[in-house]
């Protein structure tokens, strides 16, 4: 009696990784500078507004390169520990990189919306170069001098706007973190300024700190006079 062979086993393909996808959308613009800008922070209660921009150079940047920041992403779906490898690399492959940052009472005084614009606009006018593709997530900044393109989604489908999610995010923590042994008791070292029940918690107990927004209608300040 012959034994029936069973068929070959089918390899299961290894996932892509996410930086790939990311770069070749880069690539794809055809130039062969491309700026990617995107904030920290707009959300919180407290601390600064951080935002980053980060310049590809595709004439100079290697397969090599490239297999380095494998992992790259958009920030939001990266673990603190990731961000953290991630950092110091795209520093170093980045053709160039700028942050810029805008306090709590500057935010009261202009508004979120302005700040935040005129944030990205000033980061992206530090990097970009003639020739230069600028990117932004979701919505433009107004004039940098050079092509801007709006991508919805941006830092999940651009390599340049994801590294710049990660500078601006690693960049504010950081800050954040430094803060907390200067104002003990708000605990900004974990929930680095978002409207988490512990942040909530600790206004209603303190009330605001120097690092407080003025400025967000939260139900976190509904009892305090401000």
């Amino acid at each position: 009696m012959s034994a029936t062979a069973s068929p070959p086993r089918r390899r299961r393909a290894r996932p892509r990784p996410p930086a790939r996808k990311l770069f070749a959308f880069d690539r794809a613009l055809g130039a062969r500078f491309v700026a990617g800008a995107d904030e920290a922070g707009r959300g919180c209660l407290a601390g600064p507004l951080v935002a980053a921009a980060v310049l590809f150079d595709y004439e100079r940047l290697r397969p090599a390169d490239v297999r380095v920041l494998a992992a790259l992403n958009d920030s939001k779906q990266q673990t603190e520990a990731r961000r953290e490898e991630l950092y110091p690399l795209i520093l170093r492959l980045a053709a160039d990189v700028a942050v810029v940052s805008r306090c709590a009472p500057g935010i009261d005084r202009r508004g979120l919306h302005k700040t935040n614009l005129a944030a990205l606009r000033d980061a992206l006018r530090r990097v970009a170069r003639d020739g230069c593709v600028c990117l932004t997530d979701g919505f433009r900044v107004g004039a940098v001098g050079h092509e801007q393109r709006a991508v919805v989604g941006g830092d999940a489908t651009s390599a340049a706007i994801a590294a710049a999610s990660v500078i601006a995010k690693v960049t504010r923590d950081r800050y954040m973190r430094r803060a907390d042994a200067l104002h003990p008791g708000w605990e900004f070292a974990g929930h680095v300024g978002y409207a988490t029940p512990e942040h909530r918690a600790a206004i209603e107990r303190l009330g605001v700190s120097p690092l407080h927004r003025r400025s967000f209608q939260s139900i976190a300040y509904q009892q305090l006079t401000l």
